[in-house]
């Protein structure tokens, strides 16, 4: 075909062919999947899980088969397919850096178990709940810190923020990825309560047990089950899960801090819990808390003059 003297690249009836082929092909497999995401969906309704794996090994097996059909369309002469892969893998691994590191990544994640749809991780500096797990990007539902950093962070607590974000998966192979429920959905949080030394001690420190051990013993009976476990696949031991209190002497007072275990998304829950009964049992027992104070032990001597004449010095 020539147009205005130029050689274009005509259709041929071979090429038409197989253009239409692949349009079919590709409807098809969409189609089939769409059919089988249903299927799924309907026997894992109640098994999030055991859907998310499903729809995994579904994604990637419909994508490896669209691949063999285009390749087996267009590629009839080994030679040619040869060449052509040759000149696709150089240009991917120039212009596609990212892109094939993404996808490298997704591999790493699905076989390495780091995390899937639903846990609560840190990755590429984002914290949240992953909601989606593609082949190149990963989508959080974004919570808030509770060190109150970055600045960007309003919401000073394990809870949502509001914002979806997201995390392109080449950030595996940049830095730690932190996954807060994948095995252990538990962590150990803390409370510093600062008091007088001339305070009773010993009494601060039941209140503080007595209040951590009432607000959390329905999650330390929970995650039992979990050390356990951990145990077996870890080989690590996670000690006690009752609370505990430890003392730090400052300048200015005593800290006292108390350690304890909580279920990761209900940790701000459990923190105000436990804050409001130490605060109302420490004024049941008239203990104060300690804050920054000073002490003024002495005067320096003091002299005044009073302007103008005949005015008397003191």
């Amino acid at each position: 075909m020539e147009l205005f003297g130029v050689k274009l690249l005509g259709l041929s009836a071979l090429t038409a062919r197989k253009a239409l082929l692949t349009i079919v092909f590709t409807v098809g497999l969409i189609g089939l999947r769409f059919l089988l995401l249903a299927i799924v969906g309907a026997f894992s309704r109640n098994r999030p899980q055991q859907r998310f794996w499903a729809r995994q090994t579904l994604s990637i097996f419909m994508a490896v088969l669209l691949l063999l059909s285009l390749l087996s369309i267009w590629f009839d002469d080994p030679s040619r397919l040869a060449t052509g892969v040759g000149l696709v893998s150089a240009g991917l691994a120039f212009a596609l850096q990212k892109v094939v590191t993404s996808l490298a990544g997704y591999l790493v994640i699905i076989r390495g178990r780091i995390f899937r749809v639903g846990d609560r991780i840190t990755m590429g500096g984002v914290r949240g709940d992953v909601m989606a797990l593609g082949f190149l990007k990963t989508t959080i539902m974004e919570m808030g810190d509770p060190t109150g950093e970055p600045l960007s962070i309003w919401v000073h607590g394990r809870q949502y923020t509001g914002r979806i974000v997201t995390v392109t998966n080449d950030k595996v192979f940049e830095e730690p990825v932190f996954n807060l429920t994948r095995d252990f959905p538990f962590i150990w949080d803390e409370i510093r309560v600062p008091i007088p030394y001339a305070a009773d001690r010993a009494r601060a420190e039941r209140i503080l047990i007595e209040a951590a051990e009432e607000v959390t013993a329905g999650a330390m009976v929970a995650a039992q089950p979990h050390v356990r476990e951990m145990k077996e696949l870890y080989e690590i031991q996670l000690g006690s899960l009752k609370p505990r209190v430890y003392w730090r002497i400052t300048d200015n007072w005593l800290e006292l801090t108390v350690r304890f275990i909580v279920d990761d998304r209900s940790s701000r829950d459990f923190k105000d819990s436990i804050a409001r009964k130490i605060l109302a049992a420490f004024d049941e027992a008239k203990i104060g808390i300690a804050s920054a104070t000073l002490d003024v032990v002495a005067f320096p001597p003091i002299r005044a003059e009073l302007a103008g004449p005949g005015a008397p010095k003191a």
